[in-house]
């Protein structure tokens, strides 16, 4: 029912359905990312985009990676596709030789229930890189 494959962000038609999503999915809540940098996916249901991910090399922590976003449409939301997502940043975290793939949420607690299912946890960056009430989130990949 639903595909997750790995795109090129130097593709335009690649980057207009990336920004679309990430209107859909963010509204105005976050800057829309450098699509140019990391690895990006795209989840279809037949030949729609619905969800997306992108990871990039951490500047938070060592050898690990960051999620810079990860967003699927709300009427996609119950089959799973944020955590099949997450899934394959986190392989590619692995395939990369990285220890670890860190996130953040902020007012998002379906995100933060995603995470937690995925076997994330919460944790204390020694500095925090968002606002006062974001939540860290840190999985190992070892």
């Amino acid at each position: 029912m639903y595909r997750i494959r790995i795109v090129d962000a130097s593709d335009d038609d690649v980057v207009d359905a990336l920004s679309d999503l990430h209107q859909l999915t963010f509204l105005d809540s976050a800057v829309v990312p450098a699509f140019e940098s990391g690895a990006w996916w795209l989840a279809y249901h037949g030949d729609d985009a619905v969800g997306f991910a992108g990871v990039v090399a951490s500047t938070h922590v060592r050898n690990g990676g960051y999620f810079s976003r990860v967003g699927v449409l709300q009427r996609h939301w119950g089959h799973g596709l944020q955590r099949r997502l997450m899934r394959v940043v986190e392989t590619r975290g692995r395939r990369m030789g990285w220890d670890s793939i860190v996130s953040d949420t902020t007012d998002n607690p379906v995100s933060a229930n995603n995470f937690i299912q995925a076997g994330y946890r919460l944790f204390e960056p020694e500095t925090p890189w968002a606002w006062a009430h974001t939540l860290y989130w840190r999985k190992w990949l070892h």
